[in-house]
């Protein structure tokens, strides 16, 4: 064993930490936010792109969906790149040209046009998650990566929020210069994305040592803790990459990741259709009210992620979260659109709590020679579940006039994924050769207390 860490190591990692919150989160966050705002803001336009343009709903899930598909083909490629180039150069680079492609969305003319468009941008999106999720993971140490993790996902969060009024009223330009509502929509959007691409060159980090806002004590600290954690988690058998990437908990991890992809698209592409059916709501109104579920999911995840990072074991709080996905699903189903918003909002508080707590399960659980590979398979391979929802969803509503048979398939798919969750490896196991010995072993005491280095 290794002396226990000093008082003023302890307290120069935990001011690198609160530096690197302070300093790095935010522009992750708002660049997590645009990216959310650019993938789903299809969503608000279905009825116009259908009088304008002749999609149809079918079309129209199609054609949300085949974003993933273009995701998930580029995911790990891409995911390889930023460990080659660093995150400032490779998460820029994704932002600005999934702007340039938002822009060009301006110009759909026919159903092609707007397939081809959303498989691109799906090219240009990739990486991006998973990159982010990587980059704080070669930042901070596992005990604190679930607060990080909460706050970036309350990036996705945020977008619900600002999405909605946002797009509704970009929409409420129809008409401005002879130019409809959606297309003006697309490109100020797009411009939006690329200007934000370009500022955040200027502000990401890629490695500890190079950031001038962190003292020499503490690039020491925080360095140490985070190969700490990198040490613990390498300290496994040799075992091929090949045969690590198809470990059945990676299996795992992706199905339940799946899951919750499945639920959360399904609301993104499909609410604001389901409040329209409210009736003698404005393009705007429908946007603020499409923002109730992101506001309470948003509230859900900070005030969960206080005490679950805290706690020995995520997966029992993974599950109760999914049954609330569930419920929430099937209770959509029953009663008024009104009744089916409330009833939304509980899946979206499920799902969003849910992701909150599998990414930090994801992340401390790999293998740290697939780290980079690995979470952008389970996020590339889990995202596919935004190509089966909406196109789902899509046909069902033409062919039945009701999407009630999809709530209740991402019911049942929340279910599966509660007992996944259950047989889904505690990142404590030192025996596997997938998982090592993790750094969650090695947690912080509450207090502040000392960390202690297997040797």
């Amino acid at each position: 064993m290794s002396e226990p860490e000093s008082g003023a190591e302890a307290g120069a990692e935990s001011r690198a930490v609160g530096k690197f919150l302070r300093r790095m989160m935010p522009i992750l966050v708002l660049m997590l936010l645009v990216n959310n705002l650019d993938r789903t803001n299809v969503g608000f336009v279905q009825d116009e792109l259908q009088a304008d343009v002749g999609i149809s709903a079918t079309a129209y899930g199609l054609g949300a969906g085949l974003f993933f598909i273009g995701y998930a083909l580029f995911e790990v490629p891409s995911n390889m790149l930023l460990e080659r180039f660093g995150a400032r150069v490779w998460l820029t680079r994704i932002m600005i040209t999934w702007g340039l492609v938002i822009v060009a969305m301006c110009f759909i003319h026919d159903v092609t046009t707007f397939y081809t468009l959303r498989f691109l941008l799906g090219v240009a999106e990739a990486g991006f998650f998973p990159g982010a999720m990587l980059y704080i993971t070669q930042w901070l140490p596992d005990a604190s990566r679930g607060r990080a993790t909460a706050i970036f996902l309350g990036g996705s969060a945020a977008a619900g929020i600002v999405t909605g009024p946002v797009t509704g009223a970009l929409l409420e330009l129809h008409g401005a210069g002879g130019v409809a509502g959606w297309r003006w929509m697309f490109g100020l959007e797009g411009v939006f994305s690329v200007v934000v691409g370009i500022v955040a060159g200027f502000f990401l980090v890629s490695r500890i040592e190079d950031a001038r806002w962190l003292t020499r004590e503490e690039k020491d600290a925080l360095g140490a803790a985070v190969a700490e954690d990198r040490e613990a988690r390498s300290r496994a058998p040799h075992m091929s990459r090949f045969k690590l990437l198809f470990h059945p908990q990676v299996a795992l991890l992706t199905g339940a990741f799946f899951a919750m992809t499945l639920t959360g698209y399904a609301i993104t592409f499909w609410l604001p259709s389901l409040i329209e059916d409210i009736g003698g709501l404005s393009s705007f109104q429908v946007g603020l009210l499409s923002a109730i579920p992101a506001v309470c999911s948003m509230i859900a995840m900070y005030s969960m992620s206080h005490f679950t990072d805290r706690a020995p074991d995520r997966r029992p709080y993974l599950a109760i979260t999914l049954v609330l996905s569930a419920t929430g699903t099937y209770l959509a189903t029953l009663g008024s659109p009104w009744f089916g918003l409330a009833a939304i909002t509980l899946a979206g508080v499920g799902s969003k709590c849910a992701a909150t707590l599998f990414w930090p399960m994801a992340q401390s659980g790999l293998d740290l020679r697939i780290a980079a590979p690995g979470l952008a398979l389970v996020n590339s391979i889990g995202n596919l579940g935004g190509f089966f929802s909406p196109t789902l969803f899509g046909y069902l509503k033409d062919t039945t006039g009701s999407t009630n048979g999809g709530l209740y398939t991402l019911s049942a798919a929340s279910l599966l994924a509660v007992v996944a969750a259950r047989f889904i490896r505690s990142a404590r196991a030192a025996s596997d050769p997938l998982l090592g010995t993790s750094p969650e072993a090695h947690r912080k005491p509450e207090g502040g207390a000392q960390r202690r280095v297997v040797s």
